[in-house]
């Protein structure tokens, strides 16, 4: 589905990225084997296993549905359920209502993540009939990911009538034109504030916009303002842009999403509201505010759940969770004006205790209304994780302490995709969304200290074959949340009588021919029933059909966007050979415990598709295909088989000279000489990084064995092969400012404000008039550290335009300078490097300093610090210089 599995959902969600040490792995791991046998399929039967709740909790099934992607509800208690393939359907009156209210099937593309996925009611919707759709646009006629003229993801208005029918002439597009980059990551939630105002979630598109390369954790599309991915955008109910969104007023701003055409320009996107998103999947308001949380989709290692905030940059991709990218260590302050998130989770193993074990990508969320629930729960915050199939219950404290506890636990892979509260009865209950068991509906109600309802599991063997039949039927998967004792009642489909038993096991022979349906309900020792029977379908009379898949081999060993044919074939002992229209092809890209679509149900025979490339790079060894086809006989009996296609994985030896450096592959950092495993042309992104070698000697590099540029992508060939980078010395210098008493610390040359001038140790630099008389040392143990207790002032009355400079070859640098005082906060710090501004802070009675890192370039020969705009008492610690 279009799970925010992405690696995170990359699927949808994520495309998950996996903390694998690639180095140490010399073999891919071998999936299963292919599933050659035949499998009864979802669709024969409901044998649903119960879910663990907290006593006073109860878990039902409302209605199956495949693979439903949102919730909504209407006003007069309809339910509405979006489908990833397109349709809208309506639940009333307690049933599914048969016909969809609206299929958006043929103008859309639902490859990987994509198709219908998110739904809001208009809050007029009493006298306006309106609703919202955001929805995967075929605009080109193609659905092929990562070219120029890409699907585009828009929400569009359309009128639902009390018939509960939409007609599609009714659609007015309000925001289109988003790119669907690389098929994932398109977030895909819709709700109204209590402005009244249509807030969206818009994920990165998986891959950079325009360079299809940088995926995963290199792709900074959310860093952008001027495109609408990686963002929450807020819009009118018309698409027009709220005149106080924070880039309404920007230079350059535009209506980036207007359904005329994306304007010319660079500007900002007016209906950006926050930026640096992942995959921001799923959101909710707190019931009547204007608070809102976002679940974000990590990569590699963090899931997150940000606070709505006006403007916010919640740091994406340079930022996962409250750590650097793709780190669990590197977690300080966020860099000036990104965002921290409310509450963050760690992918994967967790220490004991955790109830965040095997959990990967966080999906639903909603909030608890007040008094719906145990007042315990009043604005309880819920959120789900797609893999590890879990719901959790995030509260605040007065003093805002979040408390997360896993709340239902046991919902199985691939589920609790979307939660929402909605009307149950009188009261109201949580909704939630799960593409497991062929997808369906399901819904928590709050019991109190109510008798609780078992629930009913039903399996059996055989399903089919001649008559008579014997079914062995078995119930023993039936359970009862109170712990009570179950009896059994069976009822087999064939207009036989029904049978009770104590026993989970039965078994009834059918002697005529026909397909019937067998069912199951409990009832426990106090009365009590499942609201659904599990039902299981029995064909007497009638085998089931035997498809085998031709092609591709399952010797195939594939490339990264190989072009493939699914090609197959079946036959049935009663009907013969099945026609092509009676074949259905579905494929999944497997990744560890979970799996995203990339092949949505298609009828047919020879149906192409194109090989995936890996998740990231980690998922190099864990990323495969599976491709199943289903068959259907004239009596509707179906098969699946399925087959585990391999990528071809090869060696990237890869090394430096001087051997022992550190690169960068694909965002991850490699100490040469390593092995990288890789699939055949996959792109590796490398970058060789300046860096102190063993000796204490500064590098840069020079070239690479292949002629690429410093940062390039390596297109991996079909055999095995060797990348290098040659490095040569470099320029660095570390320079402490401070009195002419007073030690430099470690590492670092002193300044002490002379004129510039040679200083005797490798190093020309100084002040454009002497500045000695401005230094300072304050001895203070309020100093993090010897660096920021010393500094030199830029604008004292000797000198108010100080100017310092340093010799360097000419070329780029990184920078990084310090202003600060551990005794005073009477100042404006205001630093600019080559004439751009480079440091800027108001310091107060809790933070004395300000450290910034920047990139500039020299073509001078000296590297130029002066004082910036709006500086008052400037002053400046340490300056760090690395040639890049």
């Amino acid at each position: 589905m279009t799970l925010p599995l992405e690696c995170s959902m990359t699927s949808w969600i994520r495309g998950f990225a996996w903390l694998v040490p690639l180095c140490l792995l010399a073999v891919a791991c071998e999936p299963e084997p292919s599933l050659e046998a035949a499998e009864a399929p979802s669709e024969v039967g409901t044998t649903s296993a119960a879910i663990t709740l907290p006593p006073s909790y109860a878990d039902a099934l409302v209605t199956a549905v495949s693979q439903p992607t949102a919730l909504a509800f209407t006003p007069d208690g309809r339910l509405l359920i979006t489908t990833q393939g397109g349709q809208l359907r309506v639940f009333a009156g307690g049933v599914l209502v048969a016909t969809p209210a609206l299929n958006l099937a043929a103008r859309l593309c639902t490859n990987s993540e994509r198709g219908l996925l998110g739904i809001a009611v208009d809050p007029d919707f009493s006298s306006t009939g309106h609703l919202y759709l955001y929805y995967t646009f075929n605009k080109f006629n193609t659905c092929t990911t990562n070219i120029t003229n890409v699907a585009v993801n828009r929400v569009s208005r359309f009128t639902l009538s009390t018939g509960n029918v939409v007609n599609p002439a009714s659609e007015l597009v309000v925001l289109d034109n988003i790119p669907s980059t690389a098929g994932n990551h398109n977030g895909g939630d819709l709700h109204f504030g209590a402005d009244g105002l249509l807030y969206v979630s818009v994920g990165d598109g998986g891959c950079q916009l325009g360079d299809p390369s940088r995926c995963a954790g290199q792709n900074t599309t959310a860093r952008r303002l001027d495109v609408l991915l990686g963002k929450m955008l807020r819009i009118r109910k018309d698409g027009t842009i709220p005149t106080d969104n924070p880039w309404y007023a920007a230079s350059g701003s535009r209506r980036c999403g207007n359904p005329a055409g994306v304007p010319t320009g660079t500007g900002p996107c007016q209906e950006n509201y926050a930026t640096g998103l992942r995959n921001p999947f799923r959101f909710a308001f707190q019931p009547g505010t204007n608070t809102f949380f976002i679940n974000d989709v990590g990569q590699g290692v963090w899931e997150e759940i940000d606070e709505g905030i006006k403007g916010a940059d919640y740091g994406w991709n340079t930022r996962e969770g409250h750590c650097a990218n793709n780190s669990t260590t590197s977690c300080g302050a966020p860099p000036a004006g990104m965002t921290n998130p409310l509450f963050d989770y760690k992918h994967g193993t967790n220490p004991t205790g955790s109830p965040f074990q095997g959990c990967n990508s966080i999906t639903g969320g909603t909030f608890a209304p007040p008094g719906a629930w145990a007042s315990s729960d009043d604005n309880a915050y819920f959120f789900s994780d797609y893999v590890c199939g879990k719901v959790f219950r995030l509260t605040r404290g007065s003093g805002g302490a979040v408390t997360v506890d896993a709340f239902a636990t046991g919902l199985g892979g691939s589920s609790a995709v979307t939660l929402r509260f909605g009307p149950a009865g009188t009261g109201q209950s949580l909704y939630y969304t799960t593409y497991a068991g062929g997808g369906e509906v399901r819904r928590i109600d709050f019991t109190g200290t109510r008798n609780r309802a078992p629930t009913a599991a039903l399996s059996a063997s055989p399903t089919a074959g001649a008559t008579p039949l014997t079914v062995n039927f078995n119930g023993g998967a039936s359970s009862d949340p109170d712990g009570d004792a179950l009896t059994y009642v069976w009822n087999f489909g064939d207009g036989s009588a029904g049978v009770e038993t104590t026993a989970a096991t039965t078994s009834h022979v059918y002697t005529a021919s026909g397909a019937f349906t067998a069912s199951l309900s409990v009832r426990d020792a106090r009365g009590a029933t499942p609201a659904q029977a599990a039902t299981l379908r029995i064909d007497a009379g009638n085998t089931a059909p035997v498809p085998v898949i031709t092609g591709p081999l399952e010797s195939l060993r594939f490339y990264a966007g190989q072009p493939l044919v699914l090609t197959g074939s079946a036959t049935d002992a009663e009907d013969g050979t099945l026609p092509a229209t009676q074949l259905t092809w579905r494929a999944l890209l497997h990744h560890n415990e979970h799996t995203h679509p990339l092949l949505a149900a298609t009828s047919g025979n020879n149906i192409p598709l194109t090989a995936p490339q890996p998740e990231d790079l980690p998922a190099v060894l864990t990323n495969f295909v599976e491709v199943q086809l289903t068959a259907t006989d004239s009596q509707g009996r179906t098969t699946t088989v399925s087959r585990n296609l391999l990528p071809h994985i090869v060696d990237v030896a890869l090394d430096s000279v001087p051997s022992g450096l550190t690169l960068e592959v694909n965002g991850t950092s490699f100490t040469t000489p390593t092995i990288i495993k890789s699939w055949e042309r996959y792109t590796l992104n490398v970058a060789a990084p300046s860096q102190t070698d063993s000796s204490g000697v500064w590098k840069v590099w020079a070239s690479w064995s292949d002629g690429g540029a410093l940062a390039h992508g390596y297109l991996t060939p079909a055999s095995n092969s060797s990348l290098s980078a040659t490095y040569q010395n470099g320029f660095a210098a570390r320079v402490d400012f401070l009195p002419a008493t007073s030690a430099a610390p470690s590492g670092y040359v002193a300044d002490t404000g002379l004129t510039f001038g040679d200083r005797g140790n490798g190093l020309s630099y100084g002040w454009n008039t002497d500045n000695s008389t401005q230094t300072r040392a304050r001895g203070s143990a309020a100093s993090p550290d010897a660096r920021y207790d010393t500094f030199t002032h830029l604008q004292k009355t000797e000198n108010p335009n100080a100017v310092w400079e340093l010799a360097v070859p000419s070329g780029q640098y990184r920078v990084t300078i310090a202003a600060g005082d551990p005794d005073h906060v009477d100042s404006v710090f205001s630093l600019a490097l080559e004439g751009q501004p480079a440091l800027s802070g108001t310091p107060n009675a809790t933070t004395h300093f300000f450290t910034t890192t920047t990139t500039v370039n020299v073509s001078d020969g000296r590297l130029t610090l002066t004082n910036g705009s709006g500086a008052a008492n400037n002053k400046v610690n340490f300056v760090d210089v690395e040639q890049q």
